[in-house]
């Protein structure tokens, strides 16, 4: 199941031809991301002390359809898949909200779950893991 995060496009997320720069569709996607592990019971501010990994994002791929303006209106679903017992991907989709809905764009990130002390790979913690398998 895709969890559904949505957001108003704001002057910060615009480059100065008025639409949202391209950068900004990763960070809107990381943002319904964080959202979605929030929603999930997941607590970010202690999660990755308390578990003593990290889960940098290691590829990313961005397809972008249609412009995003200041004041539009959007909505984010976030779809996490397993790949390996140490990493999982996360599709995105964008979606401009108004009489018809369109679909702006697409964010596809990878994840692995590393010690942050040796860089080597763990197992994704059990919370995490949990969030993954659900969707």
């Amino acid at each position: 199941m895709s969890f559904s995060y949505s957001r108003t496009i704001h002057f910060p997320d615009t480059d100065a031809a008025g639409v949202v720069f391209f950068t900004n569709y990763l960070a809107i996607a990381h943002e319904a991301y964080e959202e979605a592990l929030s929603a999930s019971g997941i607590n970010l501010r202690t999660f990755f002390a308390d578990t003593g990994s990290v889960t940098p994002i290691v590829k990313s791929e961005a397809e972008y359809l249609r412009p995003l303006y200041c004041g539009d209106k959007l909505r984010v679903t976030v779809t996490p898949t397993s790949l390996t017992p140490h990493s999982y991907e996360i599709r995105h989709e964008l979606f401009r909200l108004g009489t018809a809905e369109k679909l702006v764009g697409r964010i596809r990130t990878e994840h692995i779950c590393i010690s942050p002390a040796n860089r080597e790979r763990l197992a994704l913690p059990t919370a995490l893991a949990a969030w993954v398998s659900a969707s």
